[in-house]
């Protein structure tokens, strides 16, 4: 089941896992997390003019069928 041994040899080979990995240099963490950053924002400002548009779409077609909306 669960052993305090196994939970030792667990963090022990995370360890030596974490020596293993290439880490990106600053200037590649920095180019990465800009490319990042400017995706969030298009797509955020591309989902808010879709939003708009579709409630404007329906708004429109309520005020075809109900004049008073």
């Amino acid at each position: 089941m669960f052993e305090m041994s196994n939970v030792g040899r667990f963090f022990g080979e995370v360890q030596t896992e974490l020596k293993r990995v290439e880490w990106p240099k600053w200037n590649e963490f920095v180019g990465a997390t800009v490319v990042v950053l400017f995706l969030i924002v298009f797509f955020a400002a591309l989902l808010w003019v879709v939003d708009q548009g579709i409630t404007i779409g329906i708004k429109y077609i309520f005020r075809l069928f109900f004049p008073g909306f």
